[in-house]
């Protein structure tokens, strides 16, 4: 006996989206009954008014999560400016710090200073009294209050592990003419570049330095093996997405280095100036 409670049960489960005569085959009845009982009894009708609750329903659980969050990072926010222990500035660090664990770029912010003014005193106010305390409470409050999700906090220890050099610099070789020869032809040579990317097109919270010196400017990310280190401990914290992921970058790693095992690295010197043969 067909039961048509289930059939439609599952033809609303689909939202309608199914191939008709082939849903009314895996369901051993005929494709013109199928089709005349869903019309007659409406199932799109339902499957319409299911949808609208269940986004109705979605809106209204975002509406009080995002009241709540903001309730909680009001309160967070609040105890921070009250802080008696610190001034306005070292309050501000203390909330740019709970969100980017970045002291550098978190006192530029609060102070409005100079990259290299920041690299010196983030560091140094990180480990004032006053300052280290307050941290230290957000930090054990920012799964409850939503300041940052676990996932959250994973994720940055992720986009430490897995930086690429390459996303903040380009690098490589060009030729550039310097004099011209005997021949009237330009003498040409190669040189080494590397070019720095906008500011405003990278991550600059996964930046550790940045420095500029009578030799040029140079950048330094985060230790990895700390953040995949951190990674190793805190797996608990990661979504199934994160989880798989890390999954999948480690054995494109494991699969790189067992290559490039195989392989006697060859020999490369560089110089700063190396005059182009093929052009002599």
């Amino acid at each position: 006996m067909v039961n048509w409670d289930e059939i439609k049960q599952n033809y609303i489960d689909h939202n309608g989206d199914v191939v008709l005569k082939d849903f009314a085959a895996e369901h051993g009845v005929r494709y013109s009954t199928l089709r005349s009982r869903k019309n007659r009894d409406k199932w799109d009708d339902q499957i319409n008014v299911a949808t609208r609750n269940a986004t109705q329903q979605h809106r209204a659980t975002r509406k009080q999560q995002k009241k709540k969050n903001k309730e909680n990072i009001d309160r967070a926010v609040r105890h921070v400016m009250e802080n008696p222990k610190l001034n306005d500035k070292q309050r501000l660090f203390c909330l740019y710090y709970s969100k980017s664990f970045n002291a550098t770029r978190s006192y530029q912010k609060a102070y409005g200073c100079s990259y290299e003014s920041a690299l010196r005193a983030g560091p140094e106010l990180l480990g004032k009294i006053g300052v280290k305390e307050e941290i230290t409470r957000l930090k054990e409050q920012r799964y409850a209050m939503a300041l940052l999700k676990p996932e959250d906090i994973f994720q940055k220890y992720m986009d430490i592990a897995f930086a690429d050099i390459t996303d903040y610099l380009s690098f490589g070789q060009k030729k550039i003419p310097v004099s011209e020869g005997e021949d009237g032809e330009p003498v040409v040579v190669k040189v080494n570049t590397v070019d720095f990317r906008e500011s405003s097109e990278v991550d600059g919270t996964l930046i550790g330095e940045i420095k500029q010196g009578k030799d040029g400017a140079s950048i330094k990310l985060p230790d990895r093996m700390k953040a995949l280190q951190w990674l190793t401990d805190h797996m608990s914290m990661a979504t199934e997405g994160q989880r798989a992921k890390i999954d999948k970058l480690r054995a494109e790693a494991d699969k790189a280095k067992a290559e490039s095992a195989t392989v006697d690295p060859p020999t490369i010197n560089i110089t700063p100036l190396e005059r182009d043969k093929d052009d002599g």
